[in-house]
């Protein structure tokens, strides 16, 4: 089964690391995905651009774009993973393993995916 594990910290902190720290986590994390790609189930992972280049649509009757995320949240969506596992077990204790690899605090919301493929529907 597919999961996204959604990777929240403070991108402030994340986003001081000297280029030395920055490399350190990668490598930590590099290992993480390692055992994983070993069992065929990491099909990728996107570390996203900071809140500042974010843009939000909220809906309504007249849907409102807005510069920014706006998310109430002490913590902001960094990066995510999508990963291919055989449970949710398996995709927390991926999950942990970051957790143990990536300094700071935050937080990965797991959750599971419904794979959208144009003309074969829902998965």
């Amino acid at each position: 089964m597919q999961y996204a594990v959604l990777c929240y910290n403070d991108e402030r902190i994340v986003g001081a690391w000297t280029k030395e720290e920055d490399d350190a986590v990668m490598a930590r994390l590099n290992v993480v995905h390692g055992k994983l790609a070993q069992a065929g189930g990491f099909t990728g992972a996107a570390r996203l651009m900071p809140t500042t280049a974010a843009t939000s649509l909220r809906k309504g009757d007249e849907p409102l774009i807005l510069d920014g995320p706006f998310v109430e949240t002490k913590e902001q969506l960094l990066g995510f993973y999508l990963i291919d596992v055989e449970n949710l077990e398996a995709a927390l204790d991926f999950a942990k393993d970051l957790s143990e690899a990536n300094p700071g605090a935050g937080g990965y919301e797991v959750r599971p995916v419904r794979l959208f493929v144009p003309g074969a529907g829902l998965s």
